[in-house]
């Protein structure tokens, strides 16, 4: 008889959204089927190249060869604290209240079992990047997907957590500009997530990956910004979207200072960090010239509104995004998010993302289109989305 070598947990664990997009491309180009992807948010932009110029550099030096530091290197993490400064007004001690991150993802993943128990609650946004909920499940822990919808201005509405949740909970997190909404926040809401925070003694995550790519003059700010927010929180930056840097993994958490090391304690049993050549490139990402971030979000702006008089042409229902990479969409009456995004694909070839994938109730019914494509391409795909029937 085979055996099964795996944990349990993982049943209760879906496919990975991403992986899952990547896997049905691949099938439909074997096929002879010229795919267009909607789906996934990669930059198709190149890293800038002052900052590919500085990794080629940095390669060379033989000192970068060796394991990196756990926490990050020093200079990598005063680029961090510099950033904080010149973006945000934040200041942050680089040595107690910075840490490297490989990438986003993997900061937000190792939350898990440096800050929740098994068995214990972390309140997630009702519609939010798949590893919120991921991460839970694979350190044993349970999931509160805050209400987050239309009629709520699609703020996650931590208010309305039950008081039995509450007494298990021990983590929140939020994330404006956000994946896959678009939507943003005001300070106010800050503010009262803050006093909630501390009020019924969580860490306040807040993940701002997205807060370089704005619209129409808006500037998305940190919520390290706020009031007491060291108190409680601590926030996730990635160089991935800012700076076409996806591959890269280059990252970085700042706040409480409290949080931070216990992050970093479960990080150092985990990995060994950034190349330290990668922190060297990312740094001057961080640091260095950044007119071509807004160059990007031009882009970005642009490409949007491509999308949306498509959208408007097919009596679609949106909101409007003011940031991120991405437009959120009601599918077509009578179809659910998943049957909608399985026509599109295979009649279109065209790869969009399910709702119901990034929140199991209130993502019902929508799908997230990707900008990360060239303007052609996005005016192509949804030519082709107009034609189904």
């Amino acid at each position: 008889m085979t055996q099964k070598f795996a944990a349990k947990r993982l049943d209760n664990l879906p496919p990975y959204l991403f992986a899952e997009i990547d896997r049905k491309k691949a099938e439909l180009v074997e096929q002879g089927h010229d795919v267009i992807s909607l789906g996934i948010g990669d930059p198709d932009k190149p890293t800038f190249q002052h900052v590919i110029d500085e990794m080629i550099e940095a390669v060379q030096r033989s000192a970068n060869h060796q394991y990196p530091s756990y926490t990050g290197s020093l200079q990598y993490r005063q680029a961090c604290a510099q950033f904080m400064g010149t973006r945000f007004d934040v200041e942050v001690c680089p040595k107690t209240e910075v840490l490297a991150l490989i990438g986003s993802k993997e900061g937000i993943a190792n939350l898990f079992p440096a800050f929740v128990d098994p068995g214990a609650y972390t309140l997630i946004p009702g519609i939010g990047y798949p590893v919120y909920s991921g991460g839970g499940i694979l350190n044993d822990s349970n999931s509160w997907w805050m209400p987050m919808n239309e009629e709520n201005g699609w703020l996650a509405d931590f208010e309305s957590t039950p008081a039995d949740v509450l007494e298990k909970a021990q983590m929140m997190i939020l994330s404006y500009p956000n994946n896959p909404t678009s939507a943003v926040a005001t300070p106010e809401y800050f503010d009262k997530a803050i006093a909630f925070a501390k009020k019924h003694n969580l860490l306040l995550v807040h993940d701002n990956a997205y807060c370089d790519i704005a619209f129409d003059g808006y500037v998305p700010p940190s919520i390290l910004e706020r009031p007491d927010a060291m108190d409680c929180c601590i926030e996730i930056f990635s160089a991935s979207k800012s700076y076409n840097m996806t591959g890269w993994r280059a990252a970085f958490a700042a706040g409480n200072a409290d949080a931070i090391r216990a992050l970093g304690t479960v990080k150092s049993n985990v990995d060994s960090g950034i190349f330290t050549a990668v922190q060297e490139a990312a740094a001057l990402a961080f640091t260095g010239p950044q007119d071509q971030v807004k160059e990007m979000s031009d882009l970005y702006e642009r490409r949007r509104n491509i999308a949306m008089a498509a959208l408007d042409e097919m009596g679609l229902e949106y909101l409007y995004p003011r940031g991120t990479i991405f437009i959120w969409v009601k599918v077509p009456s009578g179809y659910t998010s998943a049957e909608y995004v399985e026509k599109v694909l295979t009649e279109a070839h065209v790869i969009i993302g399910p709702g119901n994938a990034y929140g199991p109730e209130d993502g019902e019914g929508y799908f997230r289109v990707s900008l990360a494509c060239e303007d052609d391409r996005i005016v192509e795909a949804f030519e082709r989305m107009k034609k189904l029937s």
